[in-house]
């Protein structure tokens, strides 16, 4: 199987979500990236999990960041 095709996930912390609409915004947002299959928001540890194939890391940390987040 080539390496691009394999499913991966990314994690990021993302301090700034402070409700459930701020959850949804950057859940929603990521969702368009090509590749993203799901998205997992952990309210409790302000995590963002992104499972997909191909994903590419900078372009998924611009997507939260120009939604208005920071991502760790």
């Amino acid at each position: 199987m080539d390496a691009e095709c394999q499913t991966s996930e990314v994690t990021y912390i993302v301090p700034g979500m402070g409700c459930d609409r701020c959850e949804s915004a950057v859940s929603n947002r990521l969702l368009t990236i090509a590749g993203v299959e799901a998205v997992v928001v952990d309210p409790e540890t302000k995590g963002v999990t992104v499972h997909g194939q191909g994903l590419d890391v900078v372009a998924l940390r611009a997507f939260i960041e120009n939604a208005g987040y920071q991502a760790a």
